[in-house]
């Protein structure tokens, strides 16, 4: 296969260096340019020193930018929608990280981002990049979206149960616990380590954003109205930050419209998982690593998925775990370069 020359914009950051650790050792990617506006004229090893000796690029900026395959955007949020036609015509394939074309509905995007989205046109030709979900339209796919961390872990632990009609859709419960870096490279006061340091805070127990992508990706029976809506599908969702650097835990209560067994279960995400080589599911009967943990899944592309059946109430726990900044973000991303 012909090398693909790859351009990564904004790759000083967490999810830029992971893109660029992984494409760098990928055996049909050339690595085009790398930018940053505050580290230019730098080597790229300066912010990410793991790769010292992998490579010799060095930062450019925005503007020095050649055409190129395929173009990784790893900005901060809101940026790409705001100069998105200048990377559009560097590539005949895009794939952004961020967050601003995650939605197809424009009033969704408005509900949970709280202002209307700047280029409104665009957000329905972008395809959701989540390749268990939607690996059909990725390859034909020329603009890709990335997945928030959060709501990944989320819909893979939960997607085979909703599809397969054994939940209560109104009352689909999310808690995810979160590591430090999925708030980006930026500091800030929460991410100071006095105050991160042995923290377990509740940053967003209801209104997270990362519950629209739910509410847009799962296959309720009928459209939802809102997250809180009392008929009718709706997703209850809460977030928080834990002293980990990496990782999402994300454990579900999902209450069941029919009595079943753990046969039932396992067969449902056999079924949707049977062959995706990043799906892992977990569930021993002995040891500390019964059920997912994200500790384990540091630096991997895998998710894990596991579940415990509460027959006397008639609920069934899914627990799921991955590394936020791999299969939540770059890991994910080269997968729909693939």
């Amino acid at each position: 296969m012909a090398d693909i020359k790859v351009s990564i914009v904004g790759g000083a950051g967490y999810t830029g260096g992971e893109a660029l650790r992984l494409l760098l050792s990928h055996p049909s990617v050339q690595i085009g340019q790398v930018t940053s506006e505050s580290k230019k004229g730098k080597y790229v090893h300066s912010a990410h020193p793991n790769l010292r000796r992998q490579t010799t690029l060095m930062f450019s900026g925005r503007d020095e930018l050649a055409p190129c395959d395929v173009l990784f955007l790893c900005l901060p949020h809101g940026e790409a929608a705001a100069t998105i036609d200048r990377y559009l015509d560097l590539a005949p394939c895009v794939i952004d990280l961020s967050a601003d074309f995650r939605l197809r509905d424009p009033a969704l995007y408005e509900r949970w981002y709280g202002h209307a989205h700047p280029r409104p046109e665009l957000l329905g030709t972008f395809t959701y990049g989540l390749p268990e979900l939607h690996r059909e339209e990725l390859t034909r796919a020329t603009r890709v979206s990335g997945t928030g961390c959060l709501a990944t872990t989320a819909l893979l632990g939960i997607y085979p149960l909703v599809a397969g009609g054994l939940v209560d859709e109104r009352h689909i419960i999310v808690d995810a616990k979160v590591g430090s870096s999925a708030g980006g490279v930026a500091a800030g006061a929460d991410s100071h380590h006095p105050e991160r340091s042995g923290a377990m805070r509740s940053f967003s127990p209801v209104g997270h954003r990362h519950t629209a992508e739910l509410l847009q990706e799962l296959p309720f029976s009928t459209m939802p109205a809102d997250s809180t809506a009392s008929s009718g599908p709706a997703v209850h969702f809460s977030a928080t930050a834990v002293e980990a650097v990496r990782g999402v835990l994300v454990t579900a209560h999902l209450m069941l419209r029919q009595e079943c067994d753990e046969r039932r279960i396992w067969q449902l995400y056999r079924e949707h998982y049977g062959t995706e080589p990043f799906i892992r599911l977990v569930k021993e009967r002995q040891g500390i690593y019964r059920y997912p943990e994200p500790k384990i899944l540091s630096g991997s592309n895998y998710c894990d998925i596991g579940f415990a059946l509460d027959s006397e109430n008639g609920r069934v726990v899914v627990i799921s775990a991955l590394d936020n900044l791999m299969k939540g973000a770059a890991g994910n991303a080269v997968q729909c370069l693939n």
